[in-house]
């Protein structure tokens, strides 16, 4: 039995042709609109920086956050890294849920819809990050 996740899974199954494409669809998905809510903060946008202001964290929160969801969506499109880039998104995205919430919570579906995406490209990843993990550890 093979862990490599381009021929079978760390369990010895197959992975199934649909799931798997459906996911990469997802993960494109999210890729995109993880680089579209982190241009604003890497490029210090007047909207962003208020926003980041009025919480507390100021602009260096602000570039943290959207180097963070820059790194993300890169990872999200590398085989080896995209279930740990995923459960990292949730821990994210469990921030912007939570802040959104309280802030502004007529704006809360789009983040919690993206926090439910990732879980599940998590959820199906949860393989590969074992298999990733294992690899470090050796």
């Amino acid at each position: 039995m093979t862990t490599d996740a381009t021929t079978t899974t760390a369990t010895g199954r197959a992975p199934r042709p649909a799931g798997n494409v459906a996911l990469w669809v997802l993960q494109v998905l999210l890729a995109a609109t993880f680089v579209m809510a982190a241009l604003p903060k890497v490029s210090g946008d007047p909207v962003a920086v208020g926003g980041f202001d009025l919480l507390g964290l100021g602009m260096p929160g602000m570039y943290v956050v959207g180097w963070l969801e820059l790194a993300g969506a890169l990872a999200l499109l590398i085989p080896r890294l995209c279930g740990l880039a995923a459960t990292c998104q949730v821990a994210l995205m469990i921030g912007a849920v939570a802040t959104t919430a309280v802030l502004m919570p007529e704006m809360i579906a789009f983040p919690a819809g993206t926090l439910v995406a990732v879980c599940v490209v998590a959820w199906f990843r949860r393989d590969r990050t074992a298999a990733l993990v294992r690899s470090v550890r050796r």
